[in-house]
């Protein structure tokens, strides 16, 4: 997920979360804002296509391609499992909030 990305997510969480709590005006979600689901699976599908890329270098330096080196291996390697950690992170924090929302007395 790119800080552009995040920063959006965020924005329309607390302006669902100024909604809920009576605040709608402290920071409105522009209405050329994409979609939040739309966001959501563009980050899954970045972060998939980036494990994508790290399983396919993997396995042409197995395959001993002289094009591809160790080190190109091991930093697509790290660059999937950061994003995918982050995605996680992501995830656990949706969860929680929609927990949270859940438990709120209307």
């Amino acid at each position: 997920m790119s800080d552009m990305d995040i920063n959006t997510v965020v924005q329309q969480m607390r302006a669902i979360a100024a909604t809920i709590n009576g605040t709608a005006n402290e920071t409105p979600v522009p209405s050329d804002a994409p979609d939040f689901g739309a966001l959501l699976k563009a980050s899954v599908d970045k972060v998939n296509q980036v494990q994508s890329q790290a399983s396919q270098l993997t396995q042409a330096f197995e395959k001993g391609a002289p094009e591809v080196n160790l080190t190109e291996v091991m930093v697509a390697i790290q660059k999937a499992n950061v994003s995918f950690q982050a995605m996680s992170q992501v995830r656990n924090h949706l969860v929680s909030a929609y927990k949270e929302i859940m438990n709120m007395q209307v």
